[in-house]
């Protein structure tokens, strides 16, 4: 089988409610990773695009988080309505989904405006 072309990563973390850092999925289920490979396949990708589960991808702030490589496109606050356009745009033409995708500012740093401090310790 030949490499693919392009792979995606769609976070399916679950933290219990009272967690300190929100989840990517209500109960480690994942719409979206459904929904991205009913797309990849009903568009004739399944031989050239992989969609897999994914732990945390770190993003939890951005959930659902979800990242293509090659490219390390990475996109947040993806919502099930959002997928159709991630598989045409993206995945078929090669055009990343600007709206969706996260900011450099917000990959792996501390000071990203969507995430919170840690609580005061009295």
């Amino acid at each position: 089988m030949p490499r693919f072309d392009r792979h995606v990563f769609v976070c399916t973390n679950f933290r219990a409610p009272e967690a300190a850092r929100p989840s990517c999925t209500a109960n480690g289920n994942s719409e979206i990773h459904t929904l991205m490979k009913d797309g990849v396949r009903a568009a004739g990708l399944g031989n050239r695009v992989r969609v897999n589960k994914s732990g945390c991808l770190d993003q939890c702030e951005h959930g659902p988080a979800v990242v293509v490589y090659p490219g390390e496109v990475w996109y947040g606050f993806v919502k099930p309505e959002d997928v159709p356009e991630i598989v045409s745009e993206h995945l078929v033409h090669g055009r990343p989904v600007e709206r969706l995708r996260l900011p450099e500012g917000c990959l792996n740093t501390p000071s990203c405006p969507h995430r919170q401090p840690p609580p005061a310790k009295s």
